[in-house]
């Protein structure tokens, strides 16, 4: 095999639809634009979720609440979960990911109070709960803030 020999895979070079080269082509007189109307005229297209002057379904729908476009989110990860880590490690955001404790695209790491600890643990996060903090300094660990680089 060498470069000589490649082809494109069947279907994936489509030809394109030559309109307006006369009736012959059966793609002449309105080119495929049908008679009069919208979608005859030049520049005669309708913006997405145009219904033909209908109310649109998104403006009939009843809208209620807020929508925060500056929320900050942040993962969850509860004490009992940090078990795993070994007596007096520091546990950080980064290693809670390599553990695949945290997921997704979430950036902040927010540390709860559920579950049991029985270890003392440096945790570096961007939150914590006040019983969870509580509970990782009762057993002699610390809880630091991270502050967030965005």
């Amino acid at each position: 095999m060498d470069l000589s020999n490649l082809k494109p895979a069947p279907g994936s070079k489509k030809k394109r639809k030559r309109v307006g080269r006369g009736d012959g082509s059966g793609h002449g007189k309105t080119s495929g634009r049908g008679h009069k109307g919208q979608g005859a005229r030049s520049g005669g297209n309708t913006p997405p979720g145009f219904e033909g002057g209908q109310m649109p379904l998104q403006r009939r729908v009843p809208k209620r609440g807020f929508h925060n476009p500056c929320r900050k989110s942040a993962a969850v990860v509860n004490l009992g979960q940090l078990e795993i880590f070994a007596s007096g490690s520091e546990v950080t955001p980064e290693t809670l990911r390599e553990h695949g404790l945290v997921r997704g695209k979430e950036e902040r790491v927010k540390i709860l109070g559920d579950g049991s600890l029985s270890k003392p643990l440096t945790v570096k996060a961007h939150g914590f709960s006040l019983k969870a903090k509580e509970k990782i300094e009762a057993l002699g660990g610390k809880a630091e803030l991270v502050i967030p680089h965005a």
